[in-house]
C-alpha cells in the first residue's frame, strides 16, 4: 500500500490510528490462538513483521540499497488488550527515528478502533559482503523520512 504523507508537526499517541501513515492487515488465524482463547503473545511479533516487510521489501519499491539488506536488532512489543479468533488486524507502521546506520519503527496493531498492542522495531541496514552495519546512504534516508513522524517518540510507546 503506497504511503501517505504524515504530517510531522501532528501529534497523535501511538495508540490512534492518525499515527502511522503506512498500513498492512492479517488475518487472525484459529492456530494464533492459545490456551486461554486469545491470540498468543508470540503473534503479535508477526503482526509488527507484517507491517515491517510490507514497506521494506515492496516488489515495486525495494529499499534496500544493491549488496544490503535490513536486519532486526531489537524488537518491543507491548500488549494493550487481548484479540479473539476469528478476525483481523490493521497494522499501522511509521519510522520515528533515522540514525547514522539504524532506523526505528513504529508499530500499532488495532481491531477496528481500538489499539491491541504497540511495538517498536530497531532496523540496522547491512553490508551483505562484510556482514557489519553500513551508512544508510542519502536516498534511503530520503525515503524514510518521506514517513517519518515525530509524533512518536521511540522511547515512549511503551506502557500506558
Amino acid at each position: 500500500m503506497p504511503p501517505s504523507a504524515p504530517d510531522p508537526e501532528a501529534v497523535a499517541a501511538p495508540t490512534a490510528r492518525a499515527a502511522y501513515p503506512l498500513w498492512t492487515s492479517d488475518k487472525l488465524r484459529y492456530r494464533d490462538t492459545d490456551r486461554q482463547g486469545h491470540v498468543n503473545n508470540a503473534v503479535f511479533a508477526t503482526f509488527c513483521e507484517s507491517g515491517r516487510a510490507t514497506f521494506l521489501y515492496d516488489p515495486a519499491a525495494p529499499l534496500a540499497p544493491a549488496g544490503t539488506q535490513f536486519v532486526i536488532a531489537r524488537l518491543i512489543v507491548d500488549y494493550r488488550t487481548e484479540l479473539n479468533w476469528p478476525g483481523s488486524v490493521d497494522i499501522g507502521t511509521a519510522v520515528a527515528r533515522l540514525g547514522n546506520r539504524s532506523f526505528t519503527m513504529v508499530h500499532g496493531v488495532f481491531q477496528g478502533e481500538v489499539c491491541a498492542s504497540t511495538g517498536i522495531s530497531v532496523m540496522v541496514l547491512m553490508d551483505e559482503t562484510t556482514r557489519r552495519a553500513t551508512t544508510l546512504p542519502d536516498a534511503l534516508r530520503a525515503r524514510l523520512g518521506a514517513v517519518m513522524v515525530r509524533s512518536i517518540p521511540p522511547d515512549t510507546i511503551g506502557g500506558g
